[in-house]
């Protein structure tokens, strides 16, 4: 029962297909329709078979990085099929959201930030488990670290400086150090520093009354008083204070100035209502991703003023009635949803009755007939076995490769198979040097003129082999000299009829010596 309750938070299979690997998503919301089903928002992770290859590349880059940094087992100790099987459980989180029907769920998963003080096999022993460390963005195609990292290592770690002896100088720059701005143990007491600030509120209130824009914003005198009571006013007189030396008379002159009160405003004041609600719509879309609230919704503003003026509208009415509201939507939202194991047969099932031949029901629905010689005799494409209970087919049609059912549901999960395939080895092999460039495609990794048979299912696709003619130069002179002989247009059409070889050697040679 409970293994069948999913919840708002947990990290589920979806299958969009049944031929493909399950989707990895995590459910953020479970909304139930007019016709009564339940659809669920998601966040969706990708794997490395879903992004194209010049980000897989920096993602290895990225590894290796990260490996020189590791102080527990780095991936030079896991074994090849280990660290192969490793790269299945890598995905990439993404701030994309995608709403699909909760039946499609098909089980639970485990996904986690990297650890970087853990062992990378440890993903390994668990079942079901997958880390990411990347985010990618699907609309821009990138990859960026996840800026929830934990920042471990010597990098991060602060350069603490040797304690003074007794009547040395410190010879550090003070210009780049802290500045005091407030002194604890000046003569004023509390009651004065209270009154000083009121009077600073009040020159503040004084001074939006005779500012036209601030008249606008703030209409009333409580909007008035509000806004001058807020910390930039306070900050602006204690500042005043500490200046002066704490004279109150002096730092009273100073608010007033000879030109008039001085109006001092916060982003909260400077942001207009439209900017307000592109900014409570960017948050409701991004949380507090503050450098993509900037690039898609306010790119006129700074990052330092959309921070600041995040943490002043916390304090404000509004946030508390959305806060509300949302906590509100939630209670009436559902929190869980029941979902029966799925237990319908699989369309790439192969089924063989009596030794006939099978018949192989591919991904559109397409009935492929194959003989016992072909697929029902090959083995799993994944640990080559050659016998199970139940077998799956696999890839194209126009293929006929299959799987075993325990590599069918590694497939289904992890979106790769078990052990590395000969055209994957390849990739990651050197070249070897052959010294006719247009036969490497013939001699590589073969006897000399003895194609070399791969068991990968791309090599069943290749009914014919390529070649490349490379002619001499007495062969295209030929071409030229001996055009009454050759009549290349007829013998084009006439394939099989031999060409007079002889006489076009003596024609060549004539023509030489002449």
């Amino acid at each position: 029962m409970a293994a069948n309750m999913y919840r708002v938070g947990d990290y589920v299979y979806f299958e969009n297909s049944s031929s493909n690997p399950y989707l990895i998503r995590r459910i953020e919301e479970l909304n139930k329709t007019v016709t009564g089903t339940v659809e669920a928002k998601v966040i969706c992770f990708y794997r490395r078979r879903d992004i194209t290859n010049s980000l897989i590349v920096l993602a290895d880059k990225h590894a290796r990085e990260m490996e020189e940094e590791l102080e527990t087992t780095s991936l030079s100790d896991l074994t090849e099929k280990q660290r192969h099987q490793l790269k299945h459980r890598e995905i990439f989180l993404s701030r994309q959201y995608d709403s699909l029907p909760a039946t499609h769920i098909r089980g639970k998963c485990s996904v986690s930030l990297l650890n970087e003080t853990g062992s990378m096999g440890s993903y390994l022993e668990k079942e079901d488990s997958f880390f990411y460390f990347l985010v990618y963005d699907p609309s821009q195609k990138t990859l960026l670290a996840d800026k929830g990292e934990i920042r471990v290592g010597t990098r991060y770690q602060a350069d603490i400086s040797d304690m003074l002896n007794e009547g040395e100088s410190d010879s550090r720059d003070q210009s780049k150090m802290e500045v005091k701005i407030w002194d604890p143990d000046n003569p004023l007491n509390d009651r004065q520093i209270e009154q000083f600030l009121v009077v600073a509120c009040a020159v503040g209130t004084f001074a939006r009354a005779l500012d036209c824009s601030s008249s606008v914003r703030q209409p009333s005198l409580h909007m008035s008083a509000a806004a001058a009571s807020r910390d930039i006013t306070l900050f602006h007189a204690m500042n005043t204070l500490h200046k002066h030396n704490y004279d109150l008379t002096q730092a009273i002159n100073i608010l007033v100035p000879q030109g008039g009160p001085i109006l001092c405003r916060d982003e909260m004041e400077e942001w207009s209502a439209s900017e307000a609600n592109l900014f409570e719509e960017a948050l409701e879309k991004y949380g507090k991703d503050f450098n993509d609230i900037r690039q898609d919704f306010l790119p006129w503003k700074s990052l330092t003023s959309i921070i600041e003026y995040y943490y002043m509208w916390k304090t404000t009415d509004r946030y508390v009635q959305q806060k509300r509201l949302k906590a509100a939507e939630v209670e009436s939202k559902l929190k869980q949803v029941y979902i029966p194991t799925y237990n319908k047969p699989n369309p790439n099932q192969i089924s063989t009755i009596n030794g006939k031949p099978a018949v192989v029901n591919g991904p559109v629905g397409e009935m492929i007939h194959q003989n016992q010689n072909s697929s029902v005799c090959r083995p799993c494409e994944s640990c080559y076995a050659t016998q199970s209970q139940q077998w799956f087919s696999w890839g194209p049609p126009t293929m006929q490769c299959r799987l075993c059912a325990l590599c069918w549901i590694y497939w289904k999960k992890y979106g790769g198979l078990k052990k590395r395939t000969r055209t994957e080895a390849e990739k990651m092999s050197p070249p070897h040097d052959v010294s006719e460039p247009h036969l490497r495609g013939i001699f590589h990794h073969g006897q000399p003129g003895v194609p070399m048979i791969i068991d990968s299912p791309k090599s069943t696709l290749k009914t014919h082999m390529s070649f490349f003619l490379q002619s001499t130069h007495l062969t295209k002179l030929a071409r030229h000299v001996c055009r009454d002989i050759l009549q290349l247009k007829q013998a084009a059409r006439r394939p099989f009829v031999p060409i007079n070889c002889a006489a076009v050697k003596a024609e060549c040679k004539n023509f030489l010596n002449s």
